[in-house]
C-alpha cells in the first residue's frame, strides 16, 4: 500500500513541470500552425528567409517583401490566406522585439517541448470534469495493477522460500526426499525482544503444508499468492459492490484465496485467523495461506503430539 502511494505521488509530481508563461504558449501555438501551413521543420527565420543573426532592419525588410507575396488583395479566394498573412505578422512582432526574440531564440535552439504544462493543453482542449475523472481513475487503477504485480512477484519468492527451508528442514542439505510425513519448524523472523519466531510445517512428498493452531494443514504453494487482475482494482471492485447492492443480493464475496499484507507493529509473527488458516509473518509482512482441498471437502489433519 505504501509503494501504491508512492506511485501516486511520482505520477502528480510528474505532471508538474516548468510553469511556461503566457508569450511562450503563444509562440509554442504559433511554432505548430506554421509547421502545419507551411511544412514540418519551418521556423520563423526560415519562413521569412533570413538567418537567424539578422538584425531588425533586415527582419524588417524581410516581412515587407513577405507580406507583399501573402497579401489576401494579391492572393484572392486562396485558402487559408489570411490566416498565413496575419500569422506573419505575429512573427516579425516577435522577431523585432528584444525580449520575445531572445524568448523564441531560447527554443529555436533548444527544441520546443513535447510535455508543455496541464495548464497548456488544459486551456485549448477544455477537459470536462467526465474527462478528468475517468483520466483520473485510469491512472489509479492502473497504478493499482502494477503494485499488485509487484507484490504477487514479493509474494512468490517468499512461498520458495518458506517451501525450501521446510524441505531442507525435512529431507537435509541434499534435499533428498522422505517418504512420509515430516513435521518441521522453521524461523520465520524475531520478536521483538529478539528471540526466534517458529513456524510449524508437515512436508509430505513434494508438498509443503503450514499446521495451524487448530491441526488443519494448509498446502502453500504458487496458488496462496493473489494473482493480480483487473477485477481487484478499487473502480471495478466499486462497480462490482454496486451492483451486487443494486440487486440486492446482500451476499458478501468471499476473498480471494492467497496472499494478505497486512502490517505488524512489532516485526514478524506467526498467528492463526478465525477461520482457521494460518498466517506467516515476516518483516511486518503477512501471508496466508488456502486451505488444503481435496475431492471438494476440506482435508484435515489432527496434530500429532510432539515425540
Amino acid at each position: 500500500m505504501r509503494l501504491f502511494y508512492f506511485l501516486a505521488l511520482l505520477a502528480v509530481l510528474a505532471t508538474t513541470v516548468v510553469a511556461w508563461e503566457k508569450e511562450d504558449h503563444e509562440i509554442f501555438d504559433l511554432v505548430s500552425e506554421i509547421e502545419t501551413s507551411e511544412g514540418k521543420g519551418t521556423t520563423f527565420y526560415s519562413w521569412l528567409d533570413v538567418p537567424p543573426t539578422a538584425s531588425t532592419a533586415e527582419i524588417a525588410k524581410a516581412y515587407r517583401k513577405m507580406s507583399m507575396q501573402l497579401h489576401p488583395d494579391k492572393n484572392p479566394g486562396v485558402k487559408g490566406i489570411h490566416e498565413r498573412f496575419a500569422r506573419l505578422g505575429v512573427v516579425a512582432t516577435i522577431l523585432r522585439n528584444k525580449e520575445s526574440r531572445k524568448r523564441y531564440d531560447f527554443f529555436y535552439k533548444n527544441g520546443v517541448p513535447r510535455w508543455r504544462g496541464t495548464g497548456y493543453y488544459y486551456s485549448r482542449y477544455r477537459p470536462g470534469l467526465g474527462s478528468v475523472m475517468v483520466f483520473l481513475t485510469i491512472l489509479t487503477s492502473g497504478l493499482q495493477l502494477l503494485v499488485q504485480r509487484l507484490n504477487y512477484r514479493r509474494d512468490l519468492e517468499r512461498i520458495e522460500k518458506f517451501v525450501r527451508e521446510a524441505r531442507i528442514a525435512a529431507w537435509g542439505p541434499k534435499l533428498t526426499p522422505i517418504d512420509g510425513q515430516r513435521k518441521v519448524k522453521i524461523t520465520v523472523g524475531t520478536s521483538a525482544d529478539g528471540s526466534p519466531r517458529w513456524l510449524e510445517m508437515v512436508v509430505e512428498g513434494q508438498n509443503v503444508y503450514i499446521l495451524d493452531p487448530s491441526g488443519h494443514m494448509d498446502l502453500l504453494d504458487s496458488s496462496a499468492a493473489v494473482y493480480p487482475t483487473i477485477f481487484n482494482t478499487w473502480f471495478i471492485a466499486l462497480v462490482r459492490s454496486l451492483v451486487r447492492k443494486a440487486l440486492g443480493s446482500g451476499a458478501k464475496e468471499a476473498p480471494p484465496e492467497g496472499l494478505e499484507m497486512e502490517e505488524d507493529d512489532d516485526g514478524s509473527s506467526v498467528t492463526g485467523s478465525e477461520s482457521g488458516r494460518s498466517t506467516v509473518s515476516q518483516n511486518g509482512q503477512s501471508v496466508r495461506a488456502p486451505t488444503v482441498k481435496a475431492g471438494g471437502k476440506r482435508r484435515k489433519m489432527a496434530a500429532k503430539k510432539r515425540q
